[in-house]
């Protein structure tokens, strides 16, 4: 089994941090092979280039795709299952992951595929595992969790990938209250990997 996280928080005093961690042990255990893009690690570069555009907007596929990039297609392609990680901020995920989104779902790859034989292949499974400060029932009461859900399974994983879901581990500004069952949760992405990609 291959499992490729996208990992993106700033901070390794971060709860984000200790989840990453904690899934990390729980992979380790498996036996399965890991392998992790931390953004803000590596440096991604968030911001797509005038070029990378003229390439995306004008969808002109005879330009170059930025080797940066194609690392990361290469990871895709020998993932089973990918696992986003990364907090919440202003109901949604760090711009260094969705300018990761911006720039690695190219044209030709991640869509306009008639355009290119170098196609994304369908993902077994996409996860996305996101930390909040506010409550879930608050951000089910208010509607974000239900726009988060939307924005990023509908749209960002959408048909890339055969089965999709979000953890929101929200409650963390007060974390005592929800360890034990943010725990649970965790623990459930292993289930969640054997059920889908075996």
């Amino acid at each position: 089994m291959n499992i490729l996280i996208i990992y993106s928080h700033p901070s390794k005093q971060s709860y984000t941090f200790q989840v990453l961690e904690q899934l990390k042990e729980l992979i380790a255990a498996q036996n399965w092979n890991l392998e992790i893009s931390d953004l803000y690690e590596m440096g991604f570069q968030s911001d797509m280039t005038e070029a990378e555009y003229e390439r995306e907007g004008l969808i002109n596929t005879a330009l170059p795709i930025p080797a940066d990039v194609i690392l990361e297609h290469q990871k895709i392609a020998k993932a089973d299952a990918i696992i986003f990680i990364y907090p919440v901020w202003w109901s949604d995920c760090p711009a260094k992951m969705k300018g990761w989104f911006d720039r690695v779902y190219s044209v030709g790859y991640a869509y306009a595929n008639d355009q290119s034989d170098a196609k994304m292949k369908t993902v077994p499974l996409g996860l996305a595992v996101c930390t909040a400060g506010h409550p879930n029932a608050f951000l089910d009461e208010i509607e974000i969790a239900k726009s988060m859900k939307t924005v990023f399974l509908n749209d960002r994983l959408g048909k890339r990938f055969e089965n999709k879901e979000m953890l929101i581990l929200g409650g963390t500004l007060d974390k005592e209250k929800v360890y034990d069952e943010h725990q649970i949760q965790i623990k459930s992405v292993i289930e969640k990997i054997k059920s889908y990609c075996s």
